[in-house]
């Protein structure tokens, strides 16, 4: 299983066919106008042969520097755009693509985005002798140095504090005065490929339910593909359950798989790390 969540961006290339976790598959033609960038969350993507990681080496936290951030956004293009072998430039597509959704992320995380609030980075990371032994492309793409040790990001995702994403479909909780900060949803959820069925998923998402508790969210959101079992199996694990799906009419505007609209109470949560 993959797992991802899906741009405030879209891209001009196209992306891999296959659904991973959190991820919209707009299948967009390489006229598509770029706007921000963020990813819903349902996008399953077939992946290598499992690795066995040493799960007491992965560490789960909130991005610390622009380093970090640049890492976290490498996977993600890395994860949700797909490039055919005959395909010119991948190089300097990718590093454009790069460069707007660390762009985008930067600037949301910053508080410059209208219609934002807090929003939070989260990354799970390795130490890169770990993952070049056993996924060399993952760690030279991916990696990063913090108190000048060398990581690689494996897994991100976003907490976003706002009423609604663009292009989704909004959730209903909570109601009244104070719903734009007491509303949240996750994003840009992916996992490396070769990296999957780890539990690196279930540690990301477990780990976003409290930084999103602490940013004062009582209702956490997120979107899946209606046919992305994977995904929907993991949130469901993960405390999460069905509050409504997205007009047959708007996915196929968007040109897109349906969505599923799923909720989890934050509020009277004594364990949200379950």
């Amino acid at each position: 299983m993959a797992i991802l969540f899906t741009p405030f961006s879209y891209s001009l290339f196209p992306k891999k066919s296959n659904y991973n976790c959190n991820n919209n598959n707009n299948n967009n033609n390489n006229n598509t106008p770029i706007s921000s960038f963020v990813i819903c969350s349902s996008q399953q993507i077939s992946s290598p042969s499992r690795i066995l990681i040493d799960k007491s080496l992965f560490s789960v936290a909130e991005a610390k520097s622009t380093n970090e951030l640049w890492a976290a956004s490498c996977l993600r293009v890395r994860t949700f755009y797909g490039f055919h072998n005959e395909t010119v430039n991948t190089q300097d597509h990718t590093k454009y693509l790069t460069e707007r959704e660390f762009e985008a992320l930067t600037e949301r995380i910053a508080g410059k985005r209208v219609g934002f609030g807090k929003v939070s980075c989260i990354n799970a990371t390795l130490p890169f002798s770990e993952v070049s032994n056993v996924a060399n492309d993952l760690s030279t793409s991916c990696n990063f140095s913090h108190d000048n040790v060398d990581l690689v990001v494996v897994g991100t995702l976003d907490v976003n504090q706002c009423i609604r994403l663009p292009d989704e479909i909004t959730g209903m909780k909570p109601k009244g005065i104070g719903a734009d900060f007491a509303r949240g949803y996750l994003s840009n959820v992916c996992v490396a490929g070769e990296l999957q069925r780890n539990g690196l998923g279930y540690a990301l998402i477990s780990k976003a339910k409290m930084v999103a508790k602490d940013m004062g969210i009582s209702d956490l959101y997120v979107h899946v593909a209606i046919d992305n079992e994977p995904a929907k199996k993991l949130y469901v694990k993960c405390g999460f359950v069905h509050e409504s799906e997205e007009p047959a009419w708007q996915a196929r505007f968007l040109d897109r798989p349906r969505r599923l609209l799923l909720w989890t109470d934050l509020s009277n949560s004594c364990d949200v790390s379950m």
